[in-house]
């Protein structure tokens, strides 16, 4: 069953097109990731799905109730953690989660909820001493305590460290073992990457490739690159089905299948007993494939 199915979606402002036509599906239980440069209408399809933005056509459903109508019927089904959250911040994090949790029909335990973000030794901290990695995952606490079927999560991870993306990252994972479905946006492609299990790109107010990570926009079919530093006075390897060029002091074969292209290589400096300093086997990245995908074309760039 679908947790959000959207067909012909648009949002017009006047004259302007926020949203021209976008249609997606949302399985129950999976983590989707909707991505899009700024103004490409990423956030306006959010806040319409939501239920806080108003359509002007299409069909919307999530979790089976159209959300210009389902009222606290949906409201009470959702959790949703915006780019940037205010909680009184001399309350503790356990009075804020009792505090938030009393409208909600069913309630997860807070000792439960801190376990899962990982705020579970921070229950009696005042929320205005917490770092901003940990409010970030009191946020999270807080779209949960009314045990949602359905998250959104606007940039999650926006201004962390390094570290304290990974604790989120791993808080999110934990949302799919409870069965939760997770509607993801983000300007982080490893991100992306990581979380989720399908991934559509917005451009113009329209979706303009979706598959997995790993598959978009023919992701898997495209050749892979390897480099290494050309040994001193050697030739150039030869190899069929493959581009090979020099690149300064490096060697780059362009080859469709990473494997064998990396057999040739190691076979051919094995047999001349050639060092391959600077080895590496690349494809493209999700960020390569986004790029791409939503680079303005020439009549776009001429507006």
């Amino acid at each position: 069953m679908s947790a959000i199915h959207v067909e012909h979606l648009q949002k017009h402002y006047g004259d302007t097109v926020a949203v021209a036509d976008v249609s997606l599906t949302v399985s129950q239980g999976e983590v989707f990731c909707l991505l899009g440069p700024n103004g490409a209408g990423k956030s306006t399809t959010t806040e319409i799905l939501e239920g806080y933005r108003t359509r002007s056509g299409g069909e919307v459903e999530v979790l089976g109730l159209d959300p210009e109508h389902g009222g606290r019927r949906l409201r009470e089904r959702l959790g949703i953690v915006l780019q940037e959250c205010g909680v009184p911040p001399e309350l503790t994090v356990a009075e804020l989660i009792a505090m938030y949790g009393r409208p909600y029909p069913r309630r997860r335990p807070a000792g439960e909820l801190l376990e899962l973000v990982g705020l579970a030794e921070q229950r009696d901290i005042r929320a205005g001493t917490l770092s901003g990695g940990q409010r970030r995952r009191l946020d999270l606490a807080l779209a949960l305590v009314g045990d949602p079927d359905l998250v959104f999560l606007d940039e999650p991870t926006t201004g962390f460290d390094p570290s304290a993306r990974r604790d989120a990252w791993a808080a999110i994972r934990n949302l799919c073992g409870l069965g939760k479905t997770v509607f993801l946006t983000t300007h982080f492609m490893d991100e992306a990457q990581t979380l989720a299990d399908r991934v559509a790109v917005v451009k113009a107010g329209r979706i303009v490739a979706e598959g997995t990570p790993d598959d978009l926009g023919g992701r898997s079919e495209l050749p892979s690159t390897i480099r290494f530093l050309a040994p001193a006075g050697a030739d150039l390897p030869v190899l069929s089905g493959a581009e090979i060029a020099a690149d300064g002091d490096h060697v780059v074969v362009t080859a469709a299948d990473a494997a064998a292209g990396a057999h040739a290589v190691t076979a051919w400096a094995q047999e001349r007993d050639l060092p391959l300093r600077d080895f590496t086997v690349t494809r493209p990245s999700l960020e390569d494939i986004y790029l791409r995908l939503t680079q303005p074309t020439e009549e776009e760039a001429l507006r």
